[in-house]
C-alpha cells in the first residue's frame, strides 16, 4: 500500500534539465497552462469579452523567466490592465531539478488574481 503512494508521488514530480532553458521554459508554460484552466478559463476559449493572452519568455543565459497576462484586445472597453512578474526561476526548482509547484502556482494564481482585480471597476464610496 506505502509502495503505491510512493510511485504515484514520483509520477506527479515534474523534472526538468537545469542546464536546458528551452525544457525549463516548457515545464513552466505547461504548468501554467494546467493552471489557468483549472481556475475555469478555456485554454482556446476567451474571458469576459475579449481573450486571454498569457506569454512568456525565459532568455538565453538567464534564469528570470517573465509571465505575461493581457487581453487580446486591448482596445475593447472590457479589458483588462496588463499585468506581469519577473522572477528567477531557482526560486520554484531544486537544484535537482524538480519544480516545486506549489510556490509555483501560488505566485502564477495571484498573477490571474491580479489581473481579474485590475479589470474590475472601482466602487466608489
Amino acid at each position: 500500500m506505502e509502495e503505491k503512494k510512493t510511485e504515484s508521488a514520483t509520477k506527479n514530480v515534474k523534472k526538468v534539465n537545469l542546464l536546458d532553458h528551452i525544457a525549463i521554459k516548457h515545464l513552466l508554460d505547461e504548468s501554467v497552462s494546467d493552471i489557468v484552466t483549472s481556475r475555469g478559463y478555456k485554454e482556446d476559449g476567451s474571458f469576459t469579452s475579449t481573450g486571454l493572452v498569457v506569454s512568456s519568455k525565459l532568455p538565453r543565459f538567464s534564469d528570470q523567466y517573465t509571465l505575461t497576462i493581457d487581453s487580446a484586445d486591448p482596445q475593447s472597453i472590457s479589458a483588462g490592465k496588463s499585468v506581469q512578474f519577473t522572477k528567477s526561476v531557482t526560486q520554484w526548482l531544486t537544484k535537482d531539478g524538480v519544480l516545486v509547484e506549489g510556490l509555483f502556482w501560488k505566485d502564477v494564481e495571484a498573477l490571474v488574481k491580479e489581473y481579474t482585480e485590475a479589470g474590475e471597476p472601482k466602487k466608489k464610496r
